[in-house]
């Protein structure tokens, strides 16, 4: 074993650090039996020689799905030119992506603080909302899940008794429950900042709704509370609008995005309404490799792709295709907005995930143990719905 690990290109300790431990990983992700060695379109192709259907996009991450022409040519083209930079020098690149993001969101909002991913743009809205506001709690919603990150994880519904690991939050945190109208009392002129997905994604593809975030708007407007999307999952197009604030008619004071914003470059992004962009100071936020060329070319082409490849509709007619033909078998209810959606089912999610994939198609769960989540990319077909059909029923009820 230790020949066939030691190249030329492979230091001693390395080899013989491989030798002893198979995985030289930290065991801290679970793992589908499913060994991908590549992917095309919605397709996995893994080293066993299966063809498997992503409905689960890496995570809600793969939104133009595998091998995007326009998407890889940006990259590739963007390397070979400069492939990165400080934010001490200003790049062409970075200002058009943040016009090209400003401009998607449909222009509620004024500046785009670019960072590295969801966890980094949720930590840095709550920093705004607490210096705007010079208050100290922040409220958040049960089943919530907002990054693993101190700030981020301390609103993470769940998180303090499971894996969140610090000795104390950096601020009071309060939670209300989902949909709850008579609850929105508790935010008061002591709350900085209250932070919701509007469509939920760990806590199950469940959407709050228009009815919901419209008194919650009011609420925060009442208190002089500042109102985060966290639209890490539900953004960038996957509800069928821009953002789900677009679909659901209420604009909050900021907006964070990730995931499908890079299609798999790693990049999130802060977006700010004037009054968060008026408190905005010189170095009042930093970051190395957020705003980096790399990034900031994936979303370039993830916007121009989702505008010129007409995708804002497709997710809109597929995800209605889902919760028309796909209510079978073991699925009883839909929940959710566009391709976020919520397979509600029968029996254990777990147990139809694991069925599905046996017959090549993966999905994923949700902390809900009985919602199948479905995050597929955005060029999903009504074929691709039809093999999810016709799966479900041969699983059965």
């Amino acid at each position: 074993m230790s020949a066939a690990i030691a190249t030329p290109h492979t230091h001693p300790a390395t080899a013989a650090a491989l030798t002893a431990a198979a995985d030289p990983l930290a065991p801290v992700f679970a793992q589908y039996p499913l060994a991908v060695s590549s992917a095309s379109g919605v397709w996995l192709h893994t080293s066993d020689n299966r063809r498997v259907l992503d409905l689960y996009g890496g995570h809600a991450v793969a939104a133009l799905g595998y091998a995007h022409p326009g998407w890889t040519r940006a990259l590739q083209q963007q390397a070979a030119t400069l492939n990165f930079q400080s934010n001490a020098v200003p790049l062409a690149v970075r200002t058009r992506a943040g016009a090209s993001l400003l401009r998607f969101a449909g222009g509620h909002f004024t500046q785009v603080f670019l960072v590295n991913s969801g966890a980094e743009a949720n930590e840095n809205a709550l920093k705004m909302a607490f210096t705007l506001t010079g208050r100290s709690e922040v409220v958040a919603l049960e089943h919530a899940f907002h990054g693993r990150t101190a700030a981020a994880g301390a609103i993470t519904w769940g998180a303090a008794s499971k894996w969140y690991g610090f000795p104390r939050a950096a601020f009071e945190v309060r939670f209300l429950p989902r949909r709850d109208l008579p609850s929105l009392e508790h935010i008061t002129a002591r709350t900085a900042a209250v932070i919701v997905e509007p469509v939920q994604g760990v806590g199950g593809a469940f959407d709050l709704g228009a009815d919901y975030l419209h008194a919650l708007r009011r609420r925060c407007d009442a208190t002089g509370t500042v109102l985060i999307f966290d639209e890490v999952q539900c953004g960038m197009g996957r509800s069928g609008a821009a953002f789900a604030a677009n679909l659901y008619g209420v604009m909050p004071d900021m907006i964070t995005t990730a995931k499908a914003l890079g299609n798999g470059f790693p990049c999130a992004a802060l977006l700010m309404s004037p009054r968060v962009a008026a408190a905005v100071k010189l170095d009042a936020l930093g970051t190395t490799f957020g705003g980096g060329p790399m990034a900031c070319a994936a979303i370039e082409a993830v916007i121009e792709a989702i505008e010129s490849e007409h995708l804002l509709a497709n997710v809109r007619h597929i995800g209605e295709l889902i919760r028309e033909r796909c209510i079978v078998g073991p699925v009883r209810g839909h929940q959710g907005a566009g391709l976020l959606a919520g397979l509600i089912c029968s029996r254990p999610a777990k147990e139809v995930h694991a069925a599905l994939l046996k017959r090549d198609i993966l999905a994923g769960t949700s902390a809900d143990p009985a919602v199948l989540r479905l995050l597929p990319p955005y060029i999903l077909e009504p074929a691709h719905v039809e093999q999810l059909r016709a799966a479900l029923l041969e699983i059965g009820a």
